[in-house]
């Protein structure tokens, strides 16, 4: 404690997002408060802020992708400085306010009352052992925890390393994520506990869905019933 407290005292701890100073936390909650909500009205099935009817994105999802959710725009100030201090510079605490503000998230009643657990979008072995952990994960398990359901973070893994998808387009993205996650046949009663489930799939960005559809399907053909996707981020792009 002792040496906690000298510490902090000699590096005070400071927002990623603005740099002040701060007791707890990655990000404050002022910056936090600052976050580029997506705004109302939302489509109820996508989440997509939209006032037409139908809505021009839901085709994206797959037929048994029952809802999609995230909390703010990416690219924008906040919310990219939490996901690149999340994803790349090792400050895993910020996952807990990131999981917070996704917990708070409005859903169709269905999708509360039927949500089995969060399964968070797994990372290549290689680039697991580069990074240490998945962002992905530790997300689904704060907001696992919040939410009050199980956390299957050994449900879902991927079958090969895929290249970035920062650089590609919609088409690539596709093609580059196919086929490349499967159902843990060895994950303890695996079968079992997927059969029948209504899965929250969780992930740090939702871009062009391509990934998430990707693992939504191989939840899918495993027996999953219907799936919903939570991401932080939601990229402008998804909205073209």
């Amino acid at each position: 404690m002792i040496g906690a407290a000298l510490l902090d005292l000699l590096l005070p701890r400071a927002c990623v997002s603005c740099d002040g100073a701060m007791q707890d936390g990655i990000v404050c909650d002022i910056c936090f408060s600052r976050l580029s909500r997506l705004p109302e009205p939302i489509c109820g099935r996508c989440g997509q802020p939209c006032t037409e009817s139908p809505c021009a994105y839901c085709p994206a999802l797959p037929a048994f992708v029952r809802a999609a959710r995230s909390v703010c725009w990416i690219p924008e100030p906040v919310g990219s400085a939490a996901v690149h201090a999340l994803k790349y510079e090792g400050w895993t605490a910020v996952a807990e306010g990131m999981a917070e503000r996704m917990s708070r998230l409005h859903w169709p009643r269905d999708v509360v009352e039927e949500r089995t657990a969060v399964v968070p979008v797994p990372l290549a072995p290689t680039r697991l052992r580069e990074r240490g952990y998945n962002q992905a994960a530790l997300l689904a398990g704060a907001l696992a925890r919040r939410w009050g359901i199980p956390h299957w973070d050994d449900l879902l893994v991927r079958t090969r390393h895929t290249p970035t998808q920062t650089r590609l387009t919609p088409s690539e993205r596709f093609t580059n994520v196919q086929h490349a996650f499967r159902v843990n046949d060895s994950a303890p009663l695996w079968q079992a506990r997927l059969v029948g489930a209504h899965l929250i799939i969780v992930d740090d960005v939702l871009t062009t869905g391509s990934t998430l559809n990707a693992a939504a399907g191989a939840l899918f053909d495993a027996g999953a019933r219907v799936v919903s996707y939570v991401t932080f981020g939601r990229a402008r792009s998804a909205a073209n």
